[in-house]
């Protein structure tokens, strides 16, 4: 049997449900569930890396940060350090399920979970344009002129489900060295099945032969399509929220896309057919590994991976 080398990417509903508080029991129940749906991959043999995202994760953590900070005057942890946080953490509660769910089966393969960096240039236009909402929801304009000046902290004011405040942004660089790319292929080429790239990895810059944390937030499935090019995967799939990448997405023209090519997916993407939310990243991730020579992406949910449907794009 020829084996392939399969990149997943989980999302967030894999670790944590809209309503849900955060607990590590509710994070191993939505693990479990996501990992015996990959069970038919995984019984299949091939090679596999399995990435994650930490949105909410890294938010607990950022909150903590406030409440230390205020209560006992304890120093906030930067965002880089809490990124390598939430790896360590949400890498063992898929290690240890994957674990109990291999033994159950019979399958005897090694998990490991890798603390992975992922470069970033320190000249990235997103360092001087942060986008990406992270913390407390919301500071009041008191809090955030305090934080303003004390902290340099950027804040931008949002309306969401009828209540408007201020959120903290955070640059989102691109992503463009996997550090430790060559040891995790050699462990997942070798039979192990790696936990890596998660919450899109540490940021991290080089200047010369010192490396520096950056105070950013990198996209976990452009990251995960950076890391499925260098390291020549053959097949990249996308776990979200929904079955299918649809067009016009949450309107009544809405439409499910069963095989959609390179040239299209720019197109559409370009036109902004595919709504709000975090559907552009995926597509873009999509198009990134087919033009560097990947073969296919599949875009599907928990029951789509089940029942084999999805939104696969292709070369053409």
């Amino acid at each position: 049997m020829n084996k392939k080398l399969i990149i997943i990417a989980l999302g967030g509903n894999a670790l944590l449900k809209n309503g849900q508080k955060g607990s590590i029991k509710e994070q191993n129940l939505n693990v479990r569930e996501t990992l015996n749906s990959l069970l038919p991959i995984i019984k299949q043999g091939n090679d596999l890396i399995i990435t994650h995202g930490n949105g909410p994760q890294v938010g607990f953590i950022l909150l903590k940060n406030d409440a230390g900070e205020q209560i006992y005057n304890i120093p906030q942890v930067p965002l880089d350090v809490a990124v390598a946080d939430t790896q360590s953490e949400i890498g063992y509660l898929i290690q240890s399920e994957l674990f109990s769910l291999l033994h159950q089966n019979n399958i005897k393969r090694e998990i490991i979970s890798t603390n992975t960096m992922v470069k970033v240039s320190a000249t990235d236009p997103a360092f001087d344009n942060p986008t990406k909402r992270v913390g407390k929801t919301y500071y009041d304009k008191s809090e955030v002129e305090k934080l303003q000046n004390e902290k340099g902290w950027i804040f931008k004011q949002e309306t969401k489900k009828g209540k408007t405040g201020w959120r903290r942004v955070v640059p989102s660089p691109k992503p463009i060295d996997i550090i430790s790319k060559n040891t995790i292929n050699t462990l997942a080429r070798n039979g192990a099945i790696v936990i890596a790239v998660g919450g899109g990895g540490v940021p991290v810059t080089i200047e010369g032969n010192i490396m520096h944390g950056a105070e950013a937030v990198i996209d976990k499935d452009l990251a995960t399509a950076l890391l499925a090019k260098q390291i020549h995967a053959n097949q990249f799939i996308i776990l979200t929220d929904v079955p299918f990448v649809y067009l016009d997405y949450g309107t009544e023209q809405q439409q499910a896309i069963h095989t959609l090519g390179v040239n299209e997916a720019k197109k559409y993407l370009k036109e902004s057919k595919f709504g709000e939310g975090n559907m552009a990243p995926k597509i873009q991730a999509a198009i990134d590994f087919i033009e560097a020579g990947g073969k296919e992406v599949l875009i599907t949910d928990l029951n789509g991976i089940k029942n084999q449907i999805g939104t696969k794009i292709v070369k053409s």
